[in-house]
């Protein structure tokens, strides 16, 4: 389910250490938009990639993984990310995406 909240969005980047507020996020079951972004089927698909990231590692453990990485590694060094990123533009990643397919790019 896609929604459209800043207020959201600042509060959960509140809790990432503040900064500047995401085009984007995932929040289990969520995709939660900025309202000043427009909301493309490449952004949603690299928000849904996110989304069967965290099924995948029961959610709460996703979270763990993402923050000691970011922290580690900067945010473009995250697995998770990478991923994402190299895969948005392919609409039809999903339907073909192996399991935790995120190692791959550790």
């Amino acid at each position: 389910m896609v929604i459209r909240s800043d207020r959201f969005l600042r509060f959960l980047t509140y809790f990432l250490g503040g900064g500047q507020l995401p085009a984007a996020m995932a929040f289990f079951p969520f995709v939660i938009v900025n309202s000043q972004v427009e909301a493309t089927p490449e952004l949603i698909n690299h928000e849904r990639i996110h989304l069967r990231q965290q099924i995948e590692l029961l959610v709460i453990p996703f979270y763990v993984w993402y923050l000691i990485a970011y922290y580690r590694k900067g945010y473009m060094n995250v697995s998770f990310e990478k991923e994402a990123y190299a895969n948005e533009n392919d609409l039809t990643y999903l339907k073909k995406r192996r399991i935790f397919a995120f190692l791959r790019y550790i």
